[in-house]
C-alpha cells in the first residue's frame, strides 16, 4: 500500500503469487497504515488506520480494486495506530469455520491495552477480544504458527520492548473455540 491519509492509499496486486505486480489505480480514503485480507467470496477487505473519530475504517472491493465501499468500523476503536489484520482459517481451506483476527491498542486515546479479537463472519462483527497487555503498547503484527497457535509481536512500554508471544485459539476464545487442523 502506498499513499497519504488525505490523498488516499493505493494497492499493488499480484495474480501470480508475487512474480509480477500491478498498480491498482483507485485510491482508498481515509487510510493510513493498512492491512488487506481476501475474503472467502473473493472480495478484498482493507482495514485502515484513519486517525479520524477514534475508530478504524474498512474498505471493501468486489472487483479487484476498481471500486471501493468505505465505512467507519465503530466496533474497532483505535487511537490512531498501526494494527494487524489476518485470515486465521477459512472453510475453503478445509477448516470448519471462517475466522479473521485483528490486534491493536484498544483505546480511543493513548496507546495501551494490546487486544486481539476474532471475527467469524468475515469482519462484519468482532468479539470484544482478549487484552494481552494493559500497559503501553503500539504497533503489532500477528502470524499463525505451524501448530495453529497465534503469534503476536508488539511494541511495549514506550517502545522499550518488542515481545513475541503465542497463544491458542482456545485461550483467545475462553474455551469456546479450538483449532482443528483439517484432514486433507
Amino acid at each position: 500500500m502506498h499513499g497519504e491519509l488525505n490523498s488516499g492509499k493505493h494497492l499493488f496486486g499480484s495474480d501470480d503469487y508475487g512474480k509480477t505486480w500491478h498498480f491498482i489505480d483507485t485510491p482508498i480514503s481515509p487510510a493510513n497504515e493498512s492491512k488487506v485480507v481476501e475474503l472467502v467470496d473473493g472480495s478484498w477487505m482493507v482495514n485502515a488506520r484513519a486517525n479520524k473519530n477514534k475508530i478504524r475504517y474498512v474498505h471493501i472491493s468486489s472487483d479487484e480494486g476498481e471500486t471501493w465501499i468505505s465505512k467507519p468500523e465503530p466496533s474497532l476503536i483505535d487511537p490512531g495506530c498501526n494494527a494487524s489484520f489476518i485470515r486465521y482459517t477459512s472453510v475453503e481451506d478445509g477448516f470448519k469455520k471462517n475466522r479473521l483476527l485483528f490486534s491493536n491498542s484498544k483505546m480511543e486515546k493513548g496507546r495501551k491495552n494490546m487486544t486481539v479479537r476474532i471475527s467469524y463472519d468475515e469482519g462484519k462483527t468482532w468479539s470484544e477480544g482478549k487484552t494481552i497487555y494493559t500497559g503501553g503498547s503500539a504497533y503489532s503484527s500477528m502470524t499463525i504458527l505451524k501448530n495453529g497457535d497465534i503469534g503476536l509481536f508488539f511494541e511495549k512500554d514506550g517502545y522499550k520492548e518488542n515481545p513475541f508471544l503465542s497463544f491458542s485459539l482456545s485461550w483467545l476464545s475462553d474455551g469456546k473455540d479450538s483449532y482443528i487442523k483439517p484432514s486433507i
